[in-house]
């Protein structure tokens, strides 16, 4: 089975990007990511603010509504990646807003990520909330080696209680390569920006002791960042660049900068305005930087706002925006607030 998705994956990477080289074979790899906006289960966590999605609780969260989130987010996870990777999809997938490994077991047991084998990482943090940063990932195409939580750590002492969201690190292979992703949830827009760019500082340190370790690490920082790609805690603090040619080696390359500031496209709006805060930022290593297209490791060849149009509300005062599960106090039956992201690596087989 493993050797139909290769030359799969070969058929369609030449036919979307014909060169003189078009007799090579090549693989293509997709990783995601996706805000599950409230992935919550009915039962109540010891010592976490989960009450809002409980049957008693304001949004009357029951088990008829918690089985249509599960078969909702799985359809939009197996169907990410397969604009160019028909049946196979996303290698690796980092989600945010999930409450525990309890959900990560029913979300993966429905049908379409159970047939293909979808397993999971999770490392619950001390969130108020309970909200949690995880990862999806097919065996067949990613290998786990590691997994570790590190901790969001408050820069200002007068916070020093305060708990946000970690960082989580999940190293492994990929086509026969070292790669890691670090997931990330930054704090949210209730809080200045001082806090974002703080993440953004630590979130590039880590990803600098990475490559300490190993330079030959493929990094992907990705996750809500609660910031524009334009802001400050990405721009300064992560380090992202908008172009592959002014990516220096200390730097990382942001695609979808160029995305939100010149076609105006996003992953959430407010107000009639998109944001993108659904990003995927990527190491030097990943980037063809010299334009040769040879492909020899892997590679960075695209990227996408993955929109459907069942992900987008048709009526009503927000139509136009993502179809989440709640607005306005009513069930939409719908799926995130946010949209996911995808972007399509490929290597040269031999």
């Amino acid at each position: 089975m493993k050797k139909r998705h290769i030359i799969l994956l070969s058929v369609v990477f030449c036919g979307v990007c014909l060169t003189a080289a078009a007799q090579k074979k090549f693989s293509v790899y997709a990783v995601g990511f996706y805000n599950q906006e409230n992935l919550f289960d009915t039962c109540h966590d010891e010592g976490k603010n989960d009450y809002e999605f409980l049957p008693t609780g304001s949004y009357r969260w029951g088990g008829r509504k918690y089985e249509h989130k599960l078969k909702n987010m799985s359809r939009v996870l197996a169907d990410m990646g397969t604009d160019m990777l028909p049946g196979v999809g996303c290698a690796v997938i980092g989600l945010t807003e999930v409450e525990n490994a309890r959900v990560l077991d029913d979300l993966t047991a429905q049908e379409p990520l159970k047939a293909r084998n979808m397993k999971y990482v999770i490392i619950e943090g001390k969130d108020e909330r309970g909200i949690d940063c995880a990862m999806l990932y097919n065996p067949s195409l990613f290998q786990l080696k590691d997994a570790r939580l590190l901790p969001y750590v408050q820069e200002q002492k007068k916070d020093s209680g305060y708990y946000t969201r970690g960082f989580l690190t999940v190293s492994g292979t990929m086509a026969g390569e070292p790669v890691a992703a670090i997931v990330c949830h930054w704090p949210s827009r209730f809080s200045t920006s001082f806090y974002r760019e703080s993440a953004g500082r630590q979130v590039r340190a880590i990803k600098d002791s990475l490559l300490r370790e190993n330079p030959h690490t493929k990094i992907f920082v990705m996750g809500d960042l609660n910031d524009d790609p334009s802001d400050k805690s990405i721009v300064e603090g992560l380090g992202a660049k908008p172009e592959i040619s002014k990516t220096g080696d200390r730097d990382m390359y942001n695609p979808w900068y160029n995305l939100l500031v010149k076609q105006g496209l996003g992953t959430l709006a407010y107000k009639g305005s998109w944001n993108l805060f659904d990003q995927i930022v990527l190491t030097p290593n990943l980037l063809d930087r010299k334009g040769k297209k040879d492909y020899t490791t892997l590679t960075y060849l695209k990227s996408q706002i993955f929109r459907r149009d069942y992900l987008i509300q048709t009526e009503g005062p927000y139509k136009g925006s993502p179809k989440r599960t709640h607005a306005g106090g009513v069930w939409l039956d719908g799926y995130s607030d946010h949209l996911p992201v995808v972007v399509y690596l490929v290597k040269e087989q031999k």
